[in-house]
């Protein structure tokens, strides 16, 4: 079966999944994106061995059943999909779920598990993690606020990074003051890569074995590395305990673009 004919094919059995599936308002993803107090969840998927063996008119069948998942669910969750197949020995897949409760991220994996196209799926990890208001920022000085206020380059940021962090006892333990100046020499570190690097902070004490999940989108996968290497030479470098273990790398893709290169 050639490319063109699978293409035709994902497209027809997606467009009857959505005539057959209820239509749902969606939910404000803006404010989910971008609100403190909002839950967001990393699961990581590998397709199983059976997979492999299903021909391409099946898999389109089962990924329609994922489309209609993902689109039932919308009306509450913000979801966001990553292709991690080819950059990752694990995993092939990534959900980025944003949700006001984290019953609704459950109920919305729970059906993904038990579709069609989930019952192909692993679980390789799942990490949780909650939207802050900044700790620190109101202590910084007003340049550096201004200069956090750097606006990214415009265009696609096609690559996605995700990095669990678990800081040390000391750190917890140690005076705010002193906690306050180290992270401002950390977020000095960051801001040469502000226009190239879009970062977001999650908190997970109390929600998984971490204390942050950080995530990152860029287009010039350089200028991360550069810029871990600068956060790795600063003094709160030295109370990380876990940085990464896994750490994830994928590329961004619509939900029509990850259907469509599983379905080959």
């Amino acid at each position: 079966m050639t490319r063109l004919h699978v293409v035709a094919l994902v497209l027809s059995s997606v467009m009857v999944g959505l005539w057959l599936a209820p239509a749902h308002a969606g939910a404000d993803r803006e404010k989910l994106l971008n609100d403190p107090g909002v839950y967001g969840t990393f699961a990581a998927f590998a397709l199983n061995d059976e997979w492999a063996k299903q021909d391409p008119a099946t898999r389109i069948v089962r990924l329609t059943s994922l489309k209609g998942v993902v689109e039932q669910h919308r009306e509450h969750v913000a979801i966001d999909l990553y292709l991690l197949r080819g950059l990752s020995d694990q995993a092939d897949i990534l959900f980025r779920i944003h949700a006001a409760e984290l019953r609704e991220t459950q109920e919305f994996l729970l059906d993904l598990k038990s579709s069609q196209f989930g019952k192909h799926l692993k679980t390789v990890g799942i990490l949780h993690g909650l939207t802050k208001k900044p700790n620190y920022v109101p202590g910084f000085s007003d340049q550096m606020k201004a200069d956090l206020k750097t606006i990214s380059e415009p265009g696609q940021k096609p690559y996605a990074i995700v990095i669990p962090i678990r800081k040390s006892a000391e750190w917890w333990g140690m005076d705010q003051e002193k906690r306050a100046a180290m992270m401002q020499e950390h977020t000095a570190a960051t801001l040469p890569y502000l226009k190239t690097v879009k970062r977001k902070l999650y908190h997970s004490s109390g929600l998984d074995d971490l204390d942050f999940i950080t995530y990152f989108e860029t287009s010039k996968l350089e200028d991360f590395h550069s810029l871990v290497l600068s956060l790795e030479k600063v003094q709160e470098f030295h109370y990380v305990r876990r940085f990464g273990h896994p750490t994830i790398l994928g590329t961004m893709k619509s939900l029509d673009e990850v259907v469509e290169l599983l379905a080959q």
